[in-house]
């Protein structure tokens, strides 16, 4: 089939690939225009731009997908539109373009977690199972029928970034499958039942850590929020980025946000047990062992708020 295919970012590379190294046609490829990033804030084009560019795809780069981008698609005349975490809405006239309408690659079990972070608010809300999803897209946010999904159980470890990598292979094949079974004619869409969540997307704020929550709420949000935004609390008037924390047994709960050396541990205190800072980042420094910061403070305890 005659396909474009709209994503930006690394998440939406495998899938790309997987369509490119297929026997369909990528009529182009739709991303968002570059960015600035780094200290330098230089222009940078997104994972999914550079992957096509290095494909000899088709590219077309842009923040909104108004009427000249829906003529250049119209004109090519495709089977069938592929979203895989664009950044933006397909409205109309372009969702009814393509001869078969626009499927979405989704990172959950629809209806759960419908929105921009889904597999972010997953792991904050401490689910054991998430998956992929490809379902035919609709106006309504993340609401249409699904075409086949993907389970997959959460590991204790995951955090964020690791389990995304992983759905975002495991998700190409299944998008892949979908793609191959509409071209044969032989598969159709089942509407979405069950209770309906939201995963809107983070903010800062939802980055901050609360240490009068219990001790397995606050790794959650840690493991949900990292790389990005990225866990943080506040010691005096800097900001300490969280990159790993362990939950302990057999120690002494302390109260909530105090931090201290215990048998060569650095411990903050929650709303339970305490929590074993294993990795930070301190504010204009790199990456450390929490032990190596902790002996840069030489103090015996501080609060983190």
């Amino acid at each position: 089939m005659k396909l474009v295919f709209a994503g930006t970012p690394q998440a939406a590379v495998p899938s790309l690939v997987a369509l490119a190294q297929s026997h369909h046609d990528l009529a182009a490829v739709i991303s968002r225009a570059d960015a600035p990033l780094g200290r330098k804030r230089l222009l940078t084009p997104s994972p999914l731009a550079r992957a096509a560019a290095d494909r000899g795809l088709p590219l077309i780069k842009t923040n909104r997908l108004d009427a000249d981008v829906t003529a250049q698609i119209a004109a090519l005349q495709p089977d069938l539109g592929v979203i895989v975490a664009y950044g933006g809405l397909v409205r109309e006239p372009l969702l009814s373009v393509p001869r078969l309408g626009w499927i979405n690659l989704h990172f959950s079990l629809l209806p759960r977690w419908r929105g921009a972070a889904p597999v972010q608010h997953a792991l904050i809300a401490g689910d054991l199972q998430t998956g992929a999803a490809v379902f035919q897209l609709v106006p309504e946010l993340d609401a249409g029928a699904v075409f086949a999904q993907s389970a997959q159980t959460i590991d204790s470890d995951d955090t964020a970034g690791s389990l995304l990598q992983d759905l975002s292979g495991s998700g190409a094949r299944l998008l892949l499958q979908v793609i191959d079974a509409l071209e044969a004619g032989g598969l159709s869409a089942v509407p979405q039942s069950g209770p309906i969540t939201l995963a809107p997307k983070l903010t800062l704020a939802d980055a901050r850590i609360d240490w009068t929550e219990p001790a397995g709420v606050v790794r959650n949000r840690v493991r949900g929020v990292t790389p990005e935004p990225g866990a943080f609390t506040v010691i005096g008037d800097a900001r300490l980025k969280l990159q790993a924390v362990a939950l302990t047994q057999g120690f002494e709960a302390q109260p909530a946000g105090l931090i201290r050396e215990i048998d060569k541990k650095v411990l903050v205190g929650t709303g339970t047990e305490p929590l074993e800072l294993v990795t930070v980042q301190p504010a204009g420094k790199t990456q450390m062992t929490a032990i190596d910061w902790w002996r840069g403070v030489a103090a015996a305890e501080v609060v983190a708020s």
